[in-house]
């Protein structure tokens, strides 16, 4: 037991307290009321006793404990700052990662809602129904007079096939919409998991961030289904002007909102190949319609309008999605602003002790230097009886007493 004074001397001297009294307690026998015996504990009786009646003693043992106290305070914030300083870095770049993997998410559904992307399958087959497949090509190529007469004529009499369309494009946008979620959830969630801070907080959370959430699918579907409304009410608010009426009545709201939806899709000409011929006449038709109702500027400040509508709400949803992940980094609780606070206080702390000559000596640059001690003379003690103690010299100036055996 020997080797446990000096140790605990080291201990004291790394945090300001090298001249602090150190006793060492004999290991011995206690009495029935398991309390040692008063050998063993008479020299801290009695330098405790000295130190209650006298005054100028007590009041050095209290700035010591002072002075350590603020000088470890004041060597460790700065380190405490820098942390906080790290783990904030380290959310900033979790919070990047999943805004550029949901940005991605946005910015591929704005690009292939516009570049003919959509005009396929379901979509594309619908549309034909409704304008009548064996002349659709042919149509193309005639003048838009003789167009839209027998445009007019086709979509009144099928109703049905302009519903048909109508939910061809909600479902192929819906699917996706949420396609292109779910790969927005899957890179960041990625992204995270290569990040130690990251696979901390996933691993802490309840949610499943690798995917979209459980609700994602029907808020997808409610989205499309309200743009799909605002597509009608642009066409109803304008086709209510005397100049279109006839036209558009002849038309109906949901046939020429559906050729709206059409030339949506259809805007940078993104078509390439085979699809050219098929998709690429499918949007030209649906322009050609829809300038025959409203004319040529009224069509693009329309087909503006609308992709700007769906563009609004695809961003809606995925900043839903994304603010999951900010949720998660909420969780942690770190405070961006409190490494700021911590050295603001530590600065304080220090121009208030260099303002008082007892204190001054804790936050001196000898104070920060881990093991600098300021003196501490102890009260003059008493000659003790009982236990007979050695001062034994530790390598950094804490005076440790140990027993000396065989007394």
């Amino acid at each position: 037991m020997i080797e446990v004074p000096p140790h605990l001397g080291s201990l004291m001297v790394e945090r300001g307290l090298g001249r602090s009294p150190l006793f060492a307690v004999p290991e011995t026998a206690v009495d029935e009321r398991g309390l040692l015996p008063d050998s063993a504990v008479a020299p801290i009786r009695t330098w405790l006793a000295t130190l209650a009646a006298d005054q100028a003693s007590r009041q050095a043992v209290v700035l010591q404990t002072l002075d350590g106290a603020i000088g470890s305070l004041v060597r460790t914030a700065p380190g405490v700052a820098d942390a906080v300083d790290a783990e904030v870095a380290s959310l900033e770049q979790l919070r990047g990662d999943a805004d550029r993997s949901f940005n991605e998410a946005v910015r591929t559904v704005a690009v292939q809602t516009a570049d003919g992307s959509l005009l396929r399958g379901e979509v594309l087959s619908r549309w034909q129904d409704f304008v009548g497949t064996g002349e659709f090509m042919r149509a193309v190529e005639q003048k838009i007079g003789w167009l839209r007469d027998r445009m007019m004529a086709t979509l009144r009499g099928e109703p049905r096939q302009v519903n048909e369309v109508k939910m061809a494009v909600e479902s192929g946008l819906e699917a996706f919409v949420r396609e292109e979620g779910d790969a927005a959830a899957e890179r960041a969630e990625a992204s995270w998991a290569a990040h130690p801070a990251g696979r901390a907080i996933l691993a802490g959370t309840r949610e499943d961030l690798s995917r979209t959430s459980p609700d994602f699918p029907a808020h997808v579907a409610e989205s499309i289904r309200d743009w799909q409304g605002d597509v009608l009410g642009l066409v109803s608010e304008v086709g209510a002007s005397k100049r279109s009426t006839a036209r558009y009545l002849a038309l109906g709201v949901n046939g020429v909102g559906v050729a709206l939806m059409i030339l949506v899709f259809s805007q940078t000409g993104g078509i390439t190949g085979a699809e050219v011929g098929v998709a690429g006449g499918t949007a030209v038709l649906a322009q050609r319609l829809l300038e025959a109702v409203f004319g040529e500027d009224t069509v693009r400040r329309l087909t503006k309008q609308a992709k700007e509508q769906l563009d609004a709400r695809i961003e809606g949803l995925l900043a839903g999605e994304l603010s999951r992940y900010d949720r998660a980094l909420a969780a942690t609780g770190v405070d961006p602003e409190q490494a700021a606070a911590i050295r603001a206080a530590v600065a304080d702390v220090t121009a208030q002790a260099q303002g008082d000559p007892a204190l001054a000596g804790a936050t001196t640059p000898d104070a920060l230097t881990p093991g600098a001690t300021r003196a501490l003379p102890p009260p003059e003690a008493p000659p003790v009886t009982g236990a007979v103690l050695d001062p034994v010299e530790h390598a950094e100036g804490v005076q440790v007493e140990v027993p000396r055996e065989g007394r």
